[in-house]
């Protein structure tokens, strides 16, 4: 198991959220006791970097020039943050958050901070903020759009969102950018300057496709994967924000940048290394929590025709439905748990249906 970070695997979500809130403590967040990985006979190696991949040998080259041979190979490289140019900042005014050691390193930054301001209103940039404010920080979130989130939840639940933070002390700048830094100073688009102990910067992320592109692998916004995921090479296999699969539901190639996503097809892809060839049919899930209230996506709908909202936002009580041609794509709720499970399950057996039509 070969790894660039520092760390043995973690929460990762956690990142964002109680860990740098601080209300989890730094013990919880291995997923496993480190006796785990030696008495399961894993090697795990990090800080370390694969430069290359062969994939007629089937060896991997690691920076440090070390070879590793493999029968099967999985691809679980995930993303990168994506940088944005902010002249006039020093490295250690922005900030970004993907790691361990990034979560730490904001912490320690927030110790002495009054005042941060956050580019972008990603899932990340959001959960970031509610975290420091609960640090008792003020926070400035400076955003090109009018809502946040709504190129994924639509107006409604964009505006639900806004009104949160808003309640929690959160100063929004919609529809501006910021455009340098002078001093401790984030100066926008309008000419407007906030102060800012420093900038946090989470305008999305970018799969790490490097790796892939130089070993020939079939890319397209994303590792091309079977419905086993496996990749256009025999015995090397893709999961998690990498792997652009065919979705059954949609019957279109989709690829999704959360975590039970990556977890469910690690899971998969660990079988049919095995030899299990079983299809990867999971029904997306994810979830996001800022100050307690956690919005609970069910599905994917990129695009969509129709949204409906049952029950009231504001008592954070409702489910909202994304519907293309009369047909459910995705559910979000919010203080709606059965529904939730209950669409899953709905959403579960329209896959199997159209995979026995399909076979039969």
């Amino acid at each position: 198991m070969i790894t660039a970070d520092d760390s043995a695997p973690y929460d990762r979500p956690n990142l964002s959220k109680d860990f740098l809130a601080g209300s989890a403590p730094e013990e919880w967040m291995p997923l496993r006791p480190p006796d785990f990985f030696r008495e399961q006979r894993i090697d795990l190696l990090l800080n370390s970097r694969v430069s290359s991949l062969d994939v007629q040998r089937k060896q991997v080259r690691l920076e440090n020039g070390r070879t590793n041979p493999f029968g099967a190979l999985l691809l679980a490289t995930g993303a990168d943050p994506v940088q944005i140019p902010v002249p006039g900042a020093s490295a250690s005014q922005l900030r970004y958050l993907r790691t361990f050691a990034d979560s730490r390193a904001l912490i320690k930054a927030a110790e002495s901070a009054k005042q941060v301001v956050i580019a972008g209103a990603s899932f990340i940039a959001l959960e970031v903020a509610a975290s420091l404010r609960e640090r008792g920080i003020a926070i400035h979130v400076v955003m090109p759009g009018q809502a946040p989130l709504e190129h994924v939840f639509g107006p409604e639940i964009g505006r639900f969102v806004l009104s949160l933070h808003e309640s929690h002390g959160v100063v929004f700048h919609v529809g501006e950018t910021v455009e340098r830094v002078e001093g401790r100073q984030a100066v926008l688009r309008s000419g407007a300057r906030l102060d800012a102990d420093f900038l946090v910067l989470g305008v999305g992320v970018r799969p790490s496709l490097a790796l892939a592109e130089q070993a020939g692998l079939k890319v397209d916004r994303g590792i091309l994967v079977n419905e086993y995921l496996e990749t256009s090479a025999p015995g090397i296999f893709a999961a998690g924000d990498i792997a652009r699969w065919p979705d059954p539901l949609s019957g279109q190639a989709i690829r999704i940048e959360h975590w039970v996503v990556a977890e469910r097809q690690g899971q998969v892809a660990a079988r049919n290394i095995l030899g299990y060839r079983e299809r990867f049919e999971a029904v997306p899930f994810f979830w996001t929590r800022q100050y307690g209230v956690s919005i609970k996506y069910v599905g994917h709908a990129e695009q969509w025709e129709a949204v409906e909202v049952d029950g009231r936002m504001k008592e954070q009580d409702c489910a909202v439905t994304y519907k293309s041609r009369g047909r459910t794509l995705a559910v979000a709720t919010i203080g709606r748990d059965l529904q939730s499970l209950q669409t899953e399950a709905a959403l579960e057996k329209q896959i199997a249906g159209q995979v026995r039509s399909q076979s039969s």
